[in-house]
Order: C-alpha cells, then sequence, then structure tokens
C-alpha cells in the first residue's frame, strides 16, 4: 500500500512537470516610441526592418491596435490588463531619484499571473514603473530583472542625462551594475540569450521591453551610412538607422529561440508602447504616423495607434490580418487563455482577443467602448465615433484648437481633419457622457 501510494505520487509529479513542459513560453517584444506606420508589414517603403515584419507577417498583424500616449502608463496598461488610471498610473513617472509615484504593489500584474502558473518570469530592459520599494520588477512577479528603471538612458554610459542631477541607471535584480561603453541593446541580448541558455525545465515568460527607437538616437553607423546614401534627410536618418539597429538585435533574438529549438512553443507578442516622439530631444521627429494625425504625447491616432501582432508558429494563423479594435490591455486575458491559466478578468478593463485572432469575421468591437486620458485631453471611442475633448496635436506643436470638442468618424476620416461635433450633437452628447460615466469609474488612485 504505501508502495503504491508512493508510486501514484511520483507519477503525479510527473504528469505534473510534463504539463508544465508543455505550456507555450511567452516573449512580448516591447518597443519605444516606435512610429504608427514604422515598418515595412505596416506600409513603410523607407526602412529595413526584416525581423520585425518576420513576427508580424507570421502571425496575425491588427490594423486598429491600440496604447497609451506616453511610456509608463503604456507599460502599466499591458501588464496588469486594465486601462492606466484603472492601474494607478495615468501619466509618466518622474525620473527623479525619490518619488511615491509608480505601479503600486497591490497590482496584480501579467509577472505575476505567469508566476503563479509556474513560469519563470524575466524582465529584460526599460522598466520606468516605479524605482521605489515594491515597484521594481523583482517586486512585480519577475524572478529576474536586467535593465534600466527610468524613462530613457544614453546607451553607452548608461546614465539618465535628461534632468538633474545626472544619474547612473543600469541594475541586475535591483543591484546597481556598471557596462561602461558597452552598448544597451547589446547589453540587452547578451542577458536575455544568457537566460534562455541557463533556463530551468519549465516555461518561461519574458517582458523584452526595448528602449528604441526612443531618443537619444543611437544606431550603428553602418545603418547612418546606409540611410544617407539612399537619401533619407535629417531627422529621419537618425530614427531610421536606430530601428533598423534594434530590427537586427531582435533578429539576433529570433534566431537564439529557433537555435534552441523553442520556436514552436513559444508566443511572440510585438508592439510599440505608443507613437514616435517629435519631442525636442528626438529632434523633433524622424517617426512616421503615415495617414494618421498626431504623435506621442497626444490622443489622436498616431499617439496611440499603434503597430501589434501576435505569432505562434504552427498554432496561430499566420499572415492574417485582423481589422477589429484591440488595446494593450487585451493581451493579459488573451495570454492567459493560450496559455491554459484560471485568471479572474471581472476586474480587468482587457478583453480576450481569441475570438478575433480567430475568425477575421467576428465582431468588429468585441466591448461597448473604450476611452483614454492624458493630463486634459481625453478620448471617448464607440465603433466608428471618436471624440476628442480638450484636444491638442503633438505633431503639429504650435497649432492652437478653438474648439474643445473634436469629433471625427473613423471609418470616413482615420486622419481626423474634419470636425463634426456640430454636425451631429446626439452622437457628441452619447460620448460625452460615456467619457463621464468612465471617469467616475476610473478615478486615478
Amino acid at each position: 500500500m504505501k508502495f503504491r501510494k508512493l508510486l501514484t505520487i511520483a507519477l503525479l509529479l510527473i504528469s505534473g512537470a510534463l504539463i508544465a513542459q508543455t505550456k507555450p513560453n511567452v516573449v512580448i517584444i516591447y518597443t519605444d516610441d516606435q512610429g504608427s506606420r514604422d515598418l515595412q508589414s505596416y506600409g513603410a517603403t523607407d526602412l529595413i526592418t526584416p525581423n520585425m515584419d518576420k513576427i508580424v507577417n507570421g502571425g496575425v498583424r491588427f490594423t486598429q491596435f491600440y496604447a497609451q500616449a506616453i511610456c509608463s502608463p503604456s507599460r502599466a496598461s499591458l501588464l496588469t490588463g486594465k486601462n492606466p488610471q484603472h492601474a494607478g498610473v495615468p501619466g509618466n513617472i518622474p525620473s527623479v531619484p525619490v518619488t511615491s509615484k509608480g505601479l503600486k504593489g497591490e497590482q496584480y500584474t501579467m509577472a505575476e499571473m505567469f508566476k503563479d502558473a509556474g513560469y519563470q518570469t524575466v524582465h529584460i530592459g526599460k522598466w520606468h514603473l516605479g524605482d521605489q520599494e515594491g515597484m521594481l520588477p523583482n517586486e512585480q512577479g519577475f524572478d529576474y530583472s536586467f535593465g534600466h528603471h527610468v524613462g530613457c538612458i544614453d546607451n553607452f554610459s548608461h546614465f539618465y542625462y535628461w534632468r538633474g542631477p545626472n544619474r547612473h541607471d543600469l541594475y541586475r535584480n535591483g543591484k546597481e551594475v556598471f557596462y561602461d561603453g558597452q552598448f544597451f541593446p547589446d547589453l540587452m541580448l547578451k542577458e536575455a540569450k544568457s537566460f534562455l541558455d541557463n533556463m530551468e525545465d519549465k516555461p518561461f515568460f519574458m517582458f523584452y521591453a526595448m528602449n528604441s527607437p526612443h531618443y537619444p538616437y543611437q544606431g550603428t553607423l553602418e545603418w547612418l551610412n546606409y540611410y544617407r546614401e539612399k537619401g533619407v534627410v535629417y531627422p529621419r536618418d537618425l530614427y531610421a538607422a536606430f530601428l533598423s539597429t534594434h530590427d537586427e538585435i531582435i533578429g539576433d533574438l529570433l534566431k537564439k529561440l529557433e537555435d534552441l529549438k523553442l520556436m514552436e512553443n513559444t508566443i511572440i507578442v510585438f508592439q510599440s508602447d505608443n507613437g514616435h516622439s517629435t519631442e525636442e530631444r528626438a529632434h523633433h521627429g524622424g517617426g512616421n504616423a503615415g495617414p494618421y494625425r498626431g504623435a506621442k504625447q497626444c490622443l489622436f491616432e498616431g499617439g496611440i495607434r499603434v503597430p501589434a501582432a501576435i505569432a505562434w508558429k504552427n498554432k496561430l494563423p499566420a499572415g492574417q490580418v485582423r481589422d477589429q479594435f484591440a488595446v494593450n490591455a487585451d493581451w493579459m486575458p488573451t495570454l492567459a487563455e493560450l496559455c491554459g491559466i484560471q485568471l479572474d478578468t471581472e476586474t480587468l478593463d482587457g478583453k480576450s482577443l481569441i475570438p478575433v485572432i480567430n475568425n477575421s469575421q467576428s465582431e468588429t468591437m468585441h466591448r461597448d467602448g473604450y476611452c483614454w486620458q492624458l493630463n486634459d485631453m481625453w478620448v471617448a471611442r464607440k465603433g466608428k465615433w471618436k471624440l476628442i475633448g480638450n484636444p491638442y496635436d503633438t505633431s503639429m506643436r504650435d497649432y492652437k484648437f478653438t474648439v474643445d470638442r473634436w469629433l471625427v468618424n473613423l471609418e470616413k476620416d482615420p486622419g481626423e481633419t474634419t470636425n463634426l461635433a456640430e454636425k451631429y450633437p446626439k452622437v457628441l452628447a452619447e460620448l460625452e457622457k460615456q467619457f463621464s460615466d468612465w471617469q467616475e469609474n476610473n478615478k486615478s488612485n
């Protein structure tokens, strides 16, 4: 009897281990300030982006996918499955040595979800969700972390220079490390490869949070010369060189997964965190939103509509396009469903995209509506209608609006050029109420 009991326990342990091994790995490649159209697979004709295109074309590409307009809220939404106000991160976390702002420990993160399901969890790259106690990656569900904590760094000195005092910002599992003169994207790749070479015999979740093509633009000389020889002019040449440099890094990461024969059991999510920057530190531009108005730091389409795709070799549709509305908060419940993880979605704003991924004819909007807010600017979206309150346009920083309501029909006017607020007062009133109700229910912590 005792032998039979021990045998049963052993079989259960073996069975559990086999189940764990068959769960898919997950890699999220999150790029930084990459424009809505800055991929060949999204229509760019002047950029070389074969590795990102390999992910996009090898899976399901979304044409109407939304994030937030700036870095910290976008990351908070991704990792919690909630809108930024609901997650308690409505704006960027200040890049100062001491601040109480950040993603609070009571928020349940995607990393904690995977860790609770028996996954190894690793963060590599940019964090920008707080650097005080309880806010750092290792305290938010990541077993391993390497990267910088604030919004951006110089890629060779690893210093944050943009608001004093200047500070060194490179850490491994919360301990400061120094790699003077080494290119940060190369360091990220080295850390990822080391993790993959030494990972435990269980599935993993990797948040590969790139800091490119966010300023400072520091692409390789080879790519800079290439684009200048092709006649690409400033500042597009600087941006393009950095983008193609980071595409090569992504290619090396994909090759490592292939060499280790992990690709067929690894889900890859690709997404930019927001639109391209037109800030002074980004040379006032370089990125491209294509037909869309706006850029990073505003809620016009160019600030929040981003390239996004999901691929899983031989498991999900390949070479497919989906035009349905989706947001980055949707990834958490989507990945939970794909990985067979039980997740309480009642308090989430994200919804599983599996019906849309599996069926291009699934309903266009799998939610009643959605809202955004950044500073005084806000948006209420429902179907084809989008209402912008207190509009400002960071792609035309000198332009001043004379109205405080801007209503557009995105199906007919994706460039948001014509204000229909006076023509459709009932739609205006409905969307104003939608935002008012949302604001009441999503007061920031």
